[in-house]
């Protein structure tokens, strides 16, 4: 399991994609305030620098809740060799910022990451402002700032402004209130929950042939057996339509009866079943849930 916030002083590092400043950083300073957050250009960067040993955990970004999954990293975990420990959900909050002296009156164009740009399209489109994809948040915010252009700004972190000594034209731009991205913490070793402890969530992929019916049949022992699977996503591999790869989170740990049961009847269907990781729920579950259920969470934002 993933050490508590607070409880290692400065003890190790954790890897994350971007440059000071990027949510990845954001996140890893939220779950870890003590360790020491290195910023990696890639996510294979990151990943390798746990595998290494360069750094004991790193915070990859899997998906958002407007914009969707991230790009590439289904295609990265099974060759990783890396194993999930934990999650988090960050309140992503996007501030455009640009050169001190710009305004809302000057700025023409925006940088940030295509995720970024995504979850604020609509604000853009209100304010007539182009989009300009880019690698990063935080490096489009480092990238105005070493410019001499009171017609270019970004789309980074208030973090980011601080950074790069940037100035915020209008707080908060992305489009709905609830721009949540889930980030997954990974380590070198498995150090799977304690079943029996707490809400558990447990990540694998699996592949199936592209016959009839055969993720039907695949994924029968979940609802035979009432485990809930609150995760499945499909992608193709190496360049053929032959067979798909799926990656699933489940409520549930392996050891528990239902969840044994559905696991045994899913590799009747299945081929090369892998477990990344077994490991507590994070709290932000439960509390959306109720939220939801109370009709209380805000689907769009004013600009």
């Amino acid at each position: 399991m993933t050490k508590s916030p607070g409880s290692e002083a400065g003890a190790f590092k954790i890897s994350y994609q971007g440059e000071p400043g990027a949510n990845s950083h954001l996140a890893a300073r939220e779950v870890y305030p003590d360790a020491e957050s290195v910023a990696y250009p890639t996510f294979e960067d990151a990943l390798a620098a746990v595998k290494t040993g360069e750094a004991t955990y790193a915070m990859i970004p899997i998906e958002n809740s407007v914009a969707g999954r991230v790009a590439d990293i289904h295609h990265l975990l099974p060759e990783a060799g890396l194993y999930i420990v934990g999650e988090h959900f960050l309140r992503v909050r996007h501030q455009l910022m640009a050169k001190p002296g710009a305004s809302l009156a000057t700025i023409k164009r925006v940088m940030s990451h295509t995720q970024a740009l995504g979850q604020c399209r609509a604000t853009l489109r209100k304010l007539g402002l182009k989009p300009v994809p880019e690698a990063d948040t935080a490096g489009s915010a480092r990238l105005v700032s070493e410019g001499d252009d009171l017609t270019t700004a970004a789309i980074a972190s208030r973090l980011a402004a601080e950074i790069y000594g940037l100035e915020i034209l209008k707080s908060d731009v992305e489009d709905q209130s609830h721009n949540t991205t889930r980030f997954i913490i990974l380590a070198k070793e498995p150090d799977d929950a304690e079943p029996g402890n707490g809400p558990v969530m447990t990540t694998f992929l699996f592949r199936v042939r592209n016959v009839p019916a055969a993720l039907y049949k695949a994924l029968g022992g979940f609802a035979t057996n009432g485990v809930n699977m609150t995760k499945l996503e499909s992608y193709q591999e190496e360049g053929t339509f032959n067979a798909s790869r799926f990656f699933a989170d489940i409520e549930g740990h392996p050891v528990d009866r239902p969840v044994q049961l559905a696991l045994e009847e899913l590799s009747f269907f299945s081929t090369q079943t892998q477990i990344l990781g077994t490991y507590p729920a994070s709290p932000y579950r439960k509390e959306a849930a109720e939220l939801a259920a109370n009709g209380l969470v805000s689907i769009k934002r004013s600009v």
